[in-house]
């Protein structure tokens, strides 16, 4: 069973204690989350971080902004690093810069977020408007959403990059139907530090190609939809985690499927969005104690195909 870190300042440790981490036994619940290197860069990033689509788009609702702002500071109080958003998400961007502002503390923050529009002076102003929703200096990762005009908005980034204006570079996809373009892509650009697509227990086309490409190339990789838009839930309801989830200190389904994700060495982070901070405690549970083995992970496909 993990330890409690030596490292882990008194002010986190009493921040987890208040949060009442509930997702799985408290010696791996005040661990330090598991990270993965940035190839890139060589920095860490935890195994979980959040997603913004479709959850975070409330618009001016003051209610739910402010539920919104919880789950965020949940998610950085529990050792949270990448928060990833898109212009295409509505209200999302101005939602997350809110929040921000009424974080007491926000030094773990790794910012990732999208440009999406065709043309060169669009894409420079769309991700100018972006930074100031979220009112921060820089982004550390700046995507191109769904390939959209890649070529163009590549140079502008490399520009970027160079200047300090951000600190790395990734491209986007989550449509099965572009991964032939996406592997040619990476294949014969060196610019990209990250990558992201779909990948979940039912989703594993990638396995074949684009999760050994990314490892190839060193390019760290961004799991979304790891629940594939809650149809994963809906596999298992009124179902009992196997008994042997325990093996690898899995205390829910939420844990079960990103805990089969992350596992793949090849995946740097998984984004799974939430409403609710329970569920961002479970999530967040992913990212700690032990992950399922290669065999394990078999075992988890081969159950999950038989429900």
């Amino acid at each position: 069973m993990a330890t409690i870190n030596e490292g882990i300042s008194r002010r986190r440790l009493l921040q987890w204690l208040a949060v009442g981490m509930v997702a799985g036994p408290l010696p791996s619940a005040v661990a330090e989350p598991l990270t993965r290197p940035i190839p890139a860069g060589g920095e860490r990033l935890p195994l979980i971080g959040m997603g913004t689509w479709l959850t975070f788009d409330v618009g001016e609702d003051a209610i739910l902004r402010g539920r919104r702002c919880e789950v965020l500071r949940t998610f950085l109080e529990l050792g949270g690093g990448m928060v990833d958003s898109s212009p295409m998400y509505g209200s999302a961007e101005a939602v997350l810069g809110h929040c921000l502002e009424r974080q007491e503390n926000y030094d773990g923050l790794f910012s990732a977020t999208k440009v999406w529009t065709p043309g060169q002076r669009f894409g420079i102003n769309q991700m100018e408007h972006s930074r100031r929703l979220w009112g921060l200096p820089r982004f550390d990762l700046m995507q191109i959403h769904n390939m959209l005009d890649w070529e163009t908005h590549l140079e502008t980034l490399k520009a970027m990059k160079a200047e300090g204006a951000i600190r790395y570079i990734g491209i986007t996809t989550s449509h099965g139907r572009r991964h032939g373009e996406l592997e040619r892509v990476l294949a014969q650009e060196e610019a990209f530090d990250f990558v992201q697509f779909t990948y979940n227990l039912v989703d594993r086309e990638v396995e074949r190609r684009l999760l050994p490409l990314a490892a190839e190339r060193g390019i760290a990789v961004i799991i979304n939809r790891p629940f594939r838009g809650g149809a994963l839930f809906s596999r298992v309801r009124g179902r009992a985690l196997p008994g042997w989830a325990a093996e690898f200190d899995c205390h829910n389904w939420a844990q079960f499927f990103l805990k089969f994700i992350v596992s793949h060495p090849a995946v740097t982070c998984a984004i799974p969005a939430t409403t609710q901070v329970e569920h961002m405690r479970e999530n967040m549970g992913a990212a700690r104690g032990e992950l399922p083995t290669p065999q394990l992970r078999r075992r988890m496909q081969y159950y999950f195909a038989s429900l």
